[in-house]
């Protein structure tokens, strides 16, 4: 229990004034989950998933979701290799602990898809071959509010069952917004 005190510290000292927040996606990655964060941009959705790669020691990689993206782009593509004339896999960003899904909801429903059947069945298959994830491995994905911008995806709630919690970071409260201005002032 003090590891897990002293890891929501560590992440604490980065994410200012989401305590609650913090113990929901701790417990989520350690039930073996995935987690969904809605929020407006700029409200430390990013710097959650990178601290909690870092004080875990997670293989950590980061997917910026965009409309014109395709499942290849995150699953992987076999590559020929003329020199010995065989296709090798190039493995795409899934093949990670920790992924952050950034703005999923800006892909097409098809990418969303390749995403949500590998956390689903921690396993891929790629032109018939299937890769199993690494261990463990956990999804963050967020998504910036729908009425936020055009050109989103929203996930269907058949797919939102993939994920374990969703939650909301929100602005930082007085006490945690005086911290980060004193902080960047140094």
């Amino acid at each position: 229990m003090q590891a897990l005190d002293k890891a929501l510290a560590q992440v604490g000292r980065v994410v200012l004034g989401k305590e609650e927040q913090l113990k929901l996606a701790l417990t989520c990655m350690l039930a073996n989950g995935h987690l969904l964060i809605e929020d407006l941009p700029g409200m430390g959705k990013t710097t959650l998933a990178h601290a909690l790669a870092r004080v875990f020691k997670l293989e950590y990689r980061r997917v910026q979701f965009t409309s014109d993206m395709l499942p290849a782009d995150i699953l992987g593509v076999s590559v020929f290799d003329p020199n010995t004339q065989q296709f090798s896999l190039r493995e795409g960003p899934v093949f990670t602990q920790l992924l952050l899904a950034d703005e999923i909801n800006r892909a097409t429903p098809k990418t969303q898809s390749a995403l949500l059947e590998a956390m689903e069945e921690r396993q891929v298959t790629i032109e018939g071959e299937i890769r199993v994830l690494p261990e463990p491995f956990f999804v963050i994905a967020t998504q910036n509010p729908v009425t936020l911008a055009a050109g989103t995806y929203p996930l269907p709630e058949s797919q939102l069952d993939r994920f374990l919690m969703r939650l909301r970071l929100g602005y930082p409260d007085q006490r945690a917004e005086r911290e980060l201005l004193e902080m960047n002032t140094e």
